[in-house]
C-alpha cells in the first residue's frame, strides 16, 4: 500500500538529529490529529511509575492503538512531540530512545521537550503525534 508520508531529509542541515527534518503529505491525504498518548493501562491508572522509558514504551503502544483506531499506524506518522516530566537530559533521552526504537527507519520530525508537569499523577512522558493516509 502506498503511504502518505513522505521524508525529507536535509544534506545542509547536522546529521546528528536521529529523525528527519521536514515531512510531507499530498494534498488529497486524510490527516489524523492525535490526543497526546499517555503511560496508561487499561484500568486507567499510570503505568510504570517513576520509569521514563517504561512510561515511553506504553506511550508507544498506546499510540499504536490509537492509530490502528484510526485507520493508521505508526509508518503513517508524519511528526511528533515527546513530552518528559523532567529538567534532565538524560530522562528525556531515556524517554526518546524507546520512541526512537519504536519508529525505526520511519525517523519522522520530531521535538523533544522537558516540561514541569503532565497530566496524571504520576505520568513522566507524553506523545503527540500526526500521521496521514491515503483513503
Amino acid at each position: 500500500m502506498p503511504r502518505a508520508v513522505t521524508l525529507i531529509r536535509s544534506a545542509s542541515l547536522s546529521d546528528v538529529a536521529e529523525y528527519a527534518y521536514a515531512a510531507t503529505a499530498p494534498a488529497d491525504a486524510r490527516l489524523i490529529f492525535l490526543a497526546g498518548s499517555c503511560p496508561l493501562a487499561d484500568d486507567g491508572s499510570t503505568v510504570a511509575v517513576g520509569d521514563y522509558a517504561g512510561q515511553a514504551a506504553r506511550c508507544v503502544e498506546n499510540l499504536r492503538t490509537a492509530l490502528a483506531d484510526a485507520g493508521a499506524s505508526l509508518q503513517d506518522v508524519i511528526s511528533t512531540r515527546v513530552l518528559v516530566a523532567s529538567a534532565r537530559q538524560e530522562d528525556l533521552v531515556a524517554s526518546w530512545q524507546v520512541v526512537r526504537d519504536a519508529f525505526g527507519d520511519h525517523d519522522v520530525p520530531s521535538t523533544l521537550m522537558g516540561v514541569t508537569v503532565l497530566g496524571y499523577h504520576d505520568q513522566l512522558v507524553e506523545i503527540e503525534a500526526v500521521a496521514a493516509v491515503l483513503d
